[in-house]
């Protein structure tokens, strides 16, 4: 069984991101040998990362009793990595918004990038992917036009968590499906949309290859 974790991080009920979770998931549904699951990380309770995570690390050394919010952060964390922890494959659907991605995607992140986690540093101080075992599937959705050379560098959605996917966290990327112009060209939206739907339903597809 190929256990795989679809992380939705779009709460539009008509984003063109969330189109493609639910193409994913409907498609993915149909693959043999499949166990799919989402965190949904609008839907989850995930108390921003910063200085109340610290203060909870530091309580529990000091075996001193946490406030409720630093309970909170910490079970969120767990939980999050926990869903990394138990895929095989974990997909990432998500939308560009202000050049980069949503704030509780962000959140979901910085739960999973951690130290002994994800990735580790040698004794020469290189940095060393831990999560090598599991691929990934990016779907990612942006209403402009970011692939021409002038406008690539202010793309910091996809190409943000492709590095962190890939590069930090060395899942092996098994696909990636990109719609964009939907917006900058509405005439064409619908085609647009329609043909980034169908590169979806064969990245679904492609979890067929996978083994375990």
């Amino acid at each position: 069984m190929t256990n795989v974790l679809v992380i939705k991080a779009n709460n539009r009920p008509d984003g063109v991101s969330t189109q493609m979770y639910e193409t994913f998931v409907a498609e993915a549904a149909k693959v043999e040998g499949t166990n799919v699951t989402t965190f949904d990380v609008f839907a989850e309770d995930m108390p921003y990362f910063g200085q109340d995570l610290f203060n909870a690390f530091g309580k529990l050394q000091a075996s001193e009793e946490l406030s409720e919010l630093e309970s909170r952060i910490l079970a969120a964390k767990q939980k999050a990595m926990d869903a990394v922890t138990a895929a095989d494959v974990v997909v990432w659907a998500f939308p560009l918004w202000n050049l980069t991605i949503p704030a509780a995607l962000q959140t979901f992140i910085d739960y999973t990038y951690a130290a002994g986690f994800s990735f580790k540093y040698s004794a020469e101080g290189q940095l060393i992917s831990l999560l090598t075992d599991k691929k990934t599937i990016l779907l990612s959705a942006r209403g402009g036009i970011y692939s021409t050379p002038e406008s690539a560098p202010m793309e910091m959605a996809h190409t943000y968590i492709k590095n962190v996917a890939c590069g930090v966290f060395g899942m092996q990327l098994l696909e990636e499906v990109i719609i964009e112009g939907h917006n900058a060209n509405p005439a064409e939206a619908q085609n647009i949309i329609a043909a980034g739907l169908e590169n979806v339903k064969a990245a679904a597809q492609k979890l067929a290859t996978v083994t375990v």
